[in-house]
């Protein structure tokens, strides 16, 4: 697993890269150079490490429905005192598990689940999950509908953007 935080804050001229490549992973480099006024071999290797030091990835987000994945659920997990690490490196390995984060409150771990129907989360559930030391509770809550799924949070304010100016704008 990988711990998230603790790197060097981002400059500017980083988040910008970011939220460029946000709203398309496929803009091309020269064109966001252009927006920012640097050299398109700047922006490639600010991109390589933002790569390379865990800060983003640059990835094709395909929708579980069309691909055939019919249920999606968010696992709220109670783990045993101690285990919890212990937990979550099982958690982790499961190819069924597309978002786990520890949590404070009610629960120790929050996992979301991609599955093929609702036997394969029966299965999920009550063998392979089953099985994992130190889990005390797992409450499942299956999606009826997703509402809204966005990996495009902002990281620039709307004056930082990585595209030029309109003509007359």
């Amino acid at each position: 697993m990988s711990a998230r935080g603790g790197g060097a804050p981002l400059d500017p001229v980083d988040r910008r890269i970011v939220a460029a490549l946000q709203q398309d992973g496929r803009r091309p480099f020269t064109r966001i150079a252009r927006g920012l006024g640097i050299s398109e071999a700047a922006v490639r290797q600010r991109v390589a490490r933002l790569e390379s030091t865990g800060v983003m990835q640059v990835v094709a987000v395909a929708d579980p429905i069309t691909c055939g994945f019919k249920t999606m659920a968010m696992l709220a997990i109670t783990v045993a005192p101690r285990a919890r690490e212990q937990v979550a490196e099982a958690l982790h390995r499961l190819p069924e598990v597309s978002y786990l984060v520890v949590t404070a409150g009610q629960f120790d771990l929050l996992a979301e689940v991609i599955c093929e129907d609702n036997d394969h989360l029966l299965r999920l559930l009550s063998e392979e999950l089953a099985a994992v030391d130190g889990i005390s509770e797992i409450r499942p809550f299956v999606y009826l509908r997703l509402l809204k799924e966005a990996y495009t949070w902002s990281l620039s304010g709307p004056d930082e953007s990585a595209e030029p100016a309109a003509p007359g704008a």
